[in-house]
């Protein structure tokens, strides 16, 4: 067995893209919502993975699933299917709108495979004209080119050149600019249900309906990224749920995998039909390693007991920030759902969001930005109260120390 070298954070400096600047220490071990370093240093884990360990860190059911698939069968490619991807694609659409799943490997892809699949159905029924994307500003939707233009931050696309064509932003909320963009031109809109890197800011329910009205009026698919909002976040097994209205197109990722890398977007019968053989693909989309996984993950989070308690725990965060804020008058609000929450920081606190980040590595309790004024939280549904009241305990000394700097 070759000698393991002394791995150093120095490393990432030189011989990673720096694409990210990661914090000064490396996790080496987890265990449901608690990390340690390479020193052994302990920390809460309040972020989740940008909720994706959903079930904490190493839960022995995925453990077991993946040693026991791991033995089993790994990877077959896309001309033969496999048990596991049949099995989560068949529990995926019982518990949802959907008739159809497709499988691949990020949100970004999921969000890829979705816009090019809503062209593609524009195209075939309506005529090439009708090709406009309408999105939503501060929207997030991944780093692909097309995903990322389609994404509300230009900061994100910017120096890449000439984008994709045909792609509008307005407002989130914003009925009347809806109302006044879209057309039969329109093939589809793309919103979050919940705005996640945008600052953590949901919709309103007569906003979602809205647009379901209008794209009904103008032949234009809804697509709902639930890529963050997805498996049990707010509280249900996907947001839109809560929302009376259904999207006909559902893309997920983060937390479906529990931590293993998965996607997946879902889809009505006669929207999936325009994807014949040939026309899209994935290399290790529906591998049955990582759909045994997600089949476990996806068994342990749709439970009634499990959605109820990230109810129950957002109620733990809404009173404990409450009482923080009372002592220290640093959030204007607490908004979100399930376990999905955002502190958005008062006025004298603005742009240091990533300060609290900071603090909070300090104090050994891991928590979130979304932009420079909402610290985020995005925890294991399953977060026991012992881990949620040591890790408040720890996020309190965090924001005093930001506040008295």
């Amino acid at each position: 067995m070759t000698e393991q070298m002394q791995v150093t954070r120095s490393w990432f400096d030189e011989v990673i893209v720096p694409t990210y600047a990661p914090a000064a220490f490396i996790p080496v071990r987890g265990l449901a919502s608690r990390l340690w370093d390479q020193q052994d240093r302990e920390y809460i884990d309040l972020a989740g993975g940008i909720a994706v360990n959903a079930l904490g860190h190493c839960h022995p059911a995925l453990v077991k699933t993946l040693t026991e698939q791991g033995q089993r069968l790994w990877h077959v490619s896309n001309w033969m299917t496999n048990e596991p991807t049949l099995r989560l694609a068949r529990k995926m659409v019982d518990a949802t709108f959907a008739d159809r799943a497709f499988f691949c490997n990020s949100g970004a892809e999921a969000n890829e495979a979705a816009f090019k699949l809503a062209r593609r159905y524009a195209k075939e029924k309506f005529g090439e004209q009708k090709n406009q994307i309408i999105a939503f500003l501060q929207g997030f939707h991944g780093r692909t080119f097309f995903t990322v233009s389609v994404g509300g931050q230009s900061h994100y696309s910017d120096g890449f050149g000439p984008r994709p064509g045909a792609i509008q932003h307005i407002p989130y909320n914003d009925i009347a600019a809806l109302k006044e963009l879209i057309s039969d031109s329109t093939c589809a809109v793309v919103m979050e249900p919940l705005q996640g890197e945008g600052g953590v800011l949901p919709a309103d329910k007569e906003f979602a309906k809205a647009v379901r009205e209008l794209c009904d009026q103008h032949n234009a698919l809804l697509i709902f990224d639930e890529v963050q909002t997805g498996m049990g976040r707010t509280g249900s097994l996907f947001a839109y749920m809560q929302m009376g209205v259904e999207p006909d197109i559902l893309t997920t990722a983060k937390a479906l995998g529990g931590g293993f890398p998965i996607a997946a977007m879902l889809t009505r019968e006669a929207v999936a039909q325009v994807f014949q053989p040939g026309v899209h693909g994935t290399t290790f989309g529906g591998n049955p390693l990582a759909c045994a996984v997600a089949e476990t993950a996806f068994d342990l989070i749709n439970d009634p007991a499990m959605l109820a308690g990230v109810k129950e725990r957002e109620g733990w965060f809404r009173a404990e920030l409450e009482k923080i804020n009372a002592e220290y008058h640093c959030f204007s609000e607490v908004r979100g759902q399930g376990l999905l929450l955002g502190a958005v920081l008062t006025e004298a606190f603005a742009g240091k969001a990533k300060a609290f980040v900071d603090a909070g590595i300090e104090q050994g309790v891991l928590v979130l930005v979304a932009g420079p004024n909402v610290v985020r939280f995005a925890p294991a549904l399953n977060l026991t109260a012992e881990e949620f009241a040591e890790g408040m305990r720890r996020f309190t000394l965090a924001v005093a120390q930001v506040v008295k700097a």
